[in-house]
């Protein structure tokens, strides 16, 4: 059984309706589906963001290796994840997968919380973006608040977002060139030189001992946020040239080389340090208030000035290609739900562009929503607004992922396929408990990841099946209202 997109019946069967929900079939290739989803891991955002936290609370030496295990659990899940994307293409992945084994009302509650989970993350991105910005702004003696940087590129990411997504992925591929460049550049030089003073010790960080010391469960959620929006390559399947391949490829690809670039890097900076040293470097870094030293500071030591003051830009950028990676796939996400009727049938409209237009409206309304209280009140945007949210969005991921998987088992049970059962039960049964694992490590350790009090902690998880709830109840409202309304238009 294979259910097929919807926004194409859609196109066939009203061909001169006034207002088109039609997407832009075959306008992205693996390689654009690819720069969608790097940019959405911002890798230098990541780098920098990610390392001094998980070297300095988590396992030290042992990152990297909490890279390439995260990797491998994610590998397992993409398995089945790929498999029900060739029979359910849609651009609303979790929402599609769920519903196809669970039915509407779980699949509703699955969509509202792959909803809170990117904009989320969104919303944290622009708080450090704002941050960021203003920075670099200052050290040019201009002073501007942090959220007004924020609120002109909401306006630019909103214009962007209504054009075709041909022009988007344009934009990323240069945006995210520019920082893997620099990165590479660094990693590459320190690997040629040998390391730093203890030079290149595999063992130092991939051993299973190192990997295992200190608090890996704290290392092991930092990984987990660098991987956040892989998942995105299943969301532009009904824009894929050929989607049976497309989202494979991309998808296996994304998962690969994010796993290994990230460890590779973080590697690299271990050397670069050593690693009886790194944890006190990591730890200095953040107790400066400048976390971004700890990645920046060695970059200027081994090419001078213009490279921090590079890697300042990029930074800006990097988070400016994740910002419009989340919008694009926010809105997809909209555009699916309007279509299955779980929301207004305005907002599955598109434009002369085919892009969904509406639901970028929308989506850069709740943008607004997310950050607006952080600037009105005076809050530290990456303390809090980037900090909370993104440790929200992790979590939120975590149970979407495992809803999946456990999708994934559900759909082929009933269908009853002969064969594949690597692909379609033992991969995803496998993934389903990895992720239980992972996400006990992240709950277990999510004051730590978010840096608030515990009462902020409960608050935000608790936010996780609060809106998961919220997607089930609309869902059956809409499907009361529907039932009484059939009788009245058969009538």
């Amino acid at each position: 059984m294979s259910i097929s997109n919807p926004e194409s019946r859609t196109a066939e069967s009203s061909p001169r309706q006034e207002h088109s929900t039609a997407l832009r079939a075959g306008s992205i290739g693996v390689l654009g589906i690819l720069f969608f989803v790097l940019s959405a891991q911002a890798p230098l955002t990541g780098i920098v963001g990610a390392a001094p936290l998980a070297a300095a609370l988590g396992n030290g030496a042992g990152a990297p290796g909490a890279y390439l295990v995260v990797g491998i659990v994610i590998v397992i899940f993409a398995v089945g994840f790929v498999a029900m994307s060739r029979k359910v293409q849609t651009n609303g992945a979790f929402y599609a997968y769920v519903t196809a084994a669970f039915g509407r009302k779980t699949g509703a509650g699955a969509a509202w919380l792959a909803l809170l989970a990117y904009s989320t993350v969104q919303a944290a991105m622009y708080g450090l973006y704002g941050a960021a910005f203003s920075g670099l702004l200052a050290s040019a003696g201009i002073a501007v608040p942090w959220w007004l940087p924020a609120l002109v590129t909401m306006a630019g990411v909103q214009v962007l977002g209504s054009m075709n997504i041909e022009l988007g992925a344009r934009v990323l591929a240069v945006l995210v060139g520019l920082e893997v460049a620099i990165l590479l550049m660094f990693g590459f030089s320190v690997l040629f030189r040998g390391g730093g003073p203890e030079g290149l010790d595999l063992a130092a960080s991939f051993a299973p001992e190192a990997i295992a010391s200190g608090a890996p469960g704290v290392a092991i959620m930092f990984a987990v946020a660098s991987m956040f929006g892989f998942e995105s390559t299943a969301i532009y399947s009904a824009e894929a040239k050929d989607p049976h391949r497309t989202v494979a490829r991309a998808t296996y690809l994304s998962v690969g080389i994010i796993a290994v670039f990230f460890s590779f890097i973080t590697w690299m900076l271990v050397s670069f340090y050593g690693p009886s040293h790194v944890v006190d470097a990591a730890g200095a870094a953040l107790e400066s208030g400048d976390a971004t030293s700890f990645v920046i500071g060695p970059i200027v030591e081994m090419f001078g000035p213009w490279a921090g003051v590079t890697a300042g830009v990029l930074l800006v950028t990097s988070l400016l290609a994740g910002i419009i990676a989340f919008h694009n796939g926010i809105n997809r996400y909209l555009h699916s739900l309007a279509l299955r009727g779980s929301m207004p049938a305005v907002v599955a409209r598109t434009n002369r562009h085919r892009a969904p237009a509406v639901a970028a409206w929308i989506q850069t309304a709740v943008a607004v929503l997310l950050v607006a209280p952080f600037a009105l009140l005076g809050l530290d945007p990456v303390l809090t607004l980037f900090s909370w949210f993104s440790g929200l969005a992790v979590a939120a991921l975590l149970v979407l992922y495992m809803l999946c998987s456990l999708a994934v088992v559900g759909y082929f049970r009933r269908e009853r396929v002969a064969g594949q059962h690597w692909q379609t039960l033992i991969a995803p049964a496998l993934a389903s408990v990895l992720l239980a694992w992972v996400l006990y490590l992240v709950v277990s350790n999510f004051t730590s990841l978010i840096g608030g009090s515990a009462e902020t902690a409960v608050g935000l998880l608790a936010a996780v099946p609060v809106v998961f709830l919220a997607g089930v109840l609309v869902e059956i409202r809409v499907e009361k209202r529907v039932r009484i309304l059939e009788p009245e238009l058969a009538g």
